[in-house]
């Protein structure tokens, strides 16, 4: 998808970013099948526990689904299993954090094993961004 498409395709007439749909599905599987360090990291961040910022789990932005997004801050946190290093997911990956930016929205990652050996280390990087 060329980029500068992308960004006029998502936003409506009052600057809202619209939403494939038809993801819903995909959306609502992963909110049930989270994976441990993704539960960690939710558990410390929903119910608006950092920084008092509403963060959203599996949400949709556009044509992806993002682990955790906080509109507010424009900030979108991603716990990466082991095949994102693969290379193919790794430029998929490049990809779509381009696109998050050229939205205007900030892309943090992390690795499952950051956020179950570090959380404390995780969740000051996500402040320092918020």
């Amino acid at each position: 998808m060329e980029h500068d498409s992308f960004k006029q395709h998502l936003f409506g007439q009052k600057g809202v970013i619209y939403s494939n749909l038809k993801l819903k599905p995909q959306a609502r599987v992963l909110r049930k099948t989270m994976t441990n360090a993704e539960k960690l990291l939710w558990s410390h961040i929903r119910k608006k526990q950092l920084g008092n910022l509403q963060f959203y789990r599996q949400r949709i932005i556009g044509s992806y689904i993002v682990d955790f997004y906080c509109p507010r801050s424009k900030l979108v946190v991603e716990v990466d299993g082991s095949h994102h290093f693969e290379d193919d997911v790794a430029g998929q990956d490049r990809v779509r954090d381009h696109d998050l930016n050229n939205l205007g929205i900030q892309v943090l990652r992390f690795t499952n094993h950051e956020v179950l050996k570090n959380i404390d280390h995780v969740l000051n990087r996500i402040i320092e961004k918020l």
